[in-house]
């Protein structure tokens, strides 16, 4: 892989927040101490998950927190992206957990940056209802009031984007259903909930309030009509239709129509204000009209009733999951974003970029994180307003569908004996981090 990895990365500007991120699902454990989530039942499940495992003890981090935190500061990251569990707070003791854990952060220097929805909804409960997005409301009224007093920085909800399309539409993620276009309701609930969520926590005194939508630009495969149209839809269903109800109040015309309720009343809720707009960055996608087979989105194959394909991006390096490296396509998303929304567009955080690849000595994920910090940077000089940073993800985890077959973090976990050992690549970030600091 072509990187620049030998010379300094440039200077980015004071106050730039350096982070790594996790979620709760992935790495907790200690199952049998919450109520169950929508991922529980589906992992339950025959041929699910690629290995066949569960996340009941994942990384064990429910019991070794403190230990992970040590790793954190060892780091040297301003700050920690992790997820609240909703199924652990409905439950004896959790909220306790995450004021032990929000309380280990504060004493090692690290900012608490918690995440109120990684996909683990409690399973009583369904996306689909629109109900659901005020229960989310409440419980995260809890949890702002558990936290809020260490804790400034918020994210609502994580990629509801993929939760929509891979939990619902196509139904390889929790809770596997396969409505397709009808999953639309799952996705319009979802951006309610965050709506309602900025409006609980600026009650109880929150200024820095984001989410974590998941974006990437889209190549048409070919200057052919066909494959033009089905980039566009694909654009659509990936970009546009979770990121300008956010930011311009409005759904892509001709979508408002295909949700439910008073689309335009829940649309001024919707749009309530956030202070950043957070970014998760993997790959590009190249999209053509429909064929033999849709191709795959995120390593899961695609329905062949879907009106588009994915094709491969051919010339590229790709990652142990097979995902192409294009470092070059996230200051291609930024400056589109710029171009595209103006000076409506909140400053912009990197809330996960990172990468899948095997060993310790782990200079493939070196690179490819030496070439997307530089993408960023270049943004930055292109006047795109980006505020941060976070690698996915500090530990090796449980990878939903994919199990426990894919390693993104800084620090292997030896599954079994659940030893942490921090990679190359955990020692050259920290180092990145102390010369962005010298």
């Amino acid at each position: 892989m072509a990187t620049d990895a030998g010379t300094e990365i440039p200077r980015f500007p004071a106050g730039f927040l350096w982070g790594v991120s996790t979620s709760a699902h992935q790495i907790e454990g200690a199952a049998a101490l919450r109520e169950p989530s929508v991922w529980d039942v589906f992992t339950a499940g025959p041929g699910r998950v690629r290995d066949g495992s569960t996340a009941a003890v994942a990384c064990d981090h429910y019991h070794r927190y403190p230990e992970d935190v040590s790793l954190l500061a060892g780091l040297g990251v301003d700050a920690y992206r992790f997820s609240v569990s909703w199924p652990r707070v409905n439950s004896p003791g959790g909220p306790d957990f995450y004021d032990r854990l929000v309380d280990e952060l504060c004493a090692a220097g690290v900012r608490p940056v918690p995440t109120l929805f990684h996909w683990d909804l409690p399973a009583s409960l369904d996306w689909l209802d629109r109900d659901t997005a005020y229960r989310f409301a409440d419980y995260v009224s809890v949890v702002a009031d558990r936290l809020g007093d260490r804790v400034d920085t918020w994210i609502t909800l994580n990629e509801p984007a993929e939760h929509t399309l891979l939990g619902h539409a196509i139904g390889a993620h929790a809770p596997g259903r396969r409505l397709l276009f009808d999953a639309l309701p799952a996705a319009h609930h979802q951006l309610l909930a965050h709506g309602l969520a900025v409006a609980a926590l600026r009650a109880a005194g929150a200024t820095d309030i984001g989410i974590a939508n998941s974006h990437g630009p889209v190549w048409p495969a070919s200057g052919d009509p066909a494959d033009r149209a089905a980039a566009d839809l694909y654009d659509t269903l990936l970009n546009r239709l979770f990121a300008e109800p956010l930011i311009l109040g409005a759904y892509p015309e001709g979508w408002a129509e295909l949700m439910p309720g008073d689309v335009a009343a829940d649309l001024e809720i919707i749009a309530r204000p956030v202070d950043w707009y957070g970014i998760n960055y993997y790959a590009p996608s190249r999209v053509g009209a429909p064929g033999d087979g849709n191709g795959t989105y995120g390593g899961l194959d695609l329905p062949a009733e879907l009106p588009f394909s994915v094709r491969e991006i051919e010339g590229r390096p790709v990652t142990d999951f097979g995902w192409p490296v294009v470092p070059e396509g996230l200051t291609e998303l930024l400056t589109g974003f710029r171009d595209r929304y103006g000076d409506r567009l909140p400053p912009v955080v990197i809330t996960e970029n990172g990468c899948s690849y095997e060993g310790v000595d782990d200079q493939d994920r070196i690179a490819y994180l030496d070439a997307h910090i530089r993408a960023v940077h270049t943004a930055l000089t292109a006047g795109v307003d980006v505020r941060g940073y976070f690698v996915w993800s500090l530990l090796d985890n449980f990878e939903w569908a994919e199990g426990y077959t894919r390693r993104f973090g800084l620090v292997h976990v030896d599954h079994p004996t659940l030893t942490r050992t921090p990679k190359a690549s955990y020692h050259w970030y920290r180092e990145v981090l102390r010369a962005q600091r010298g």
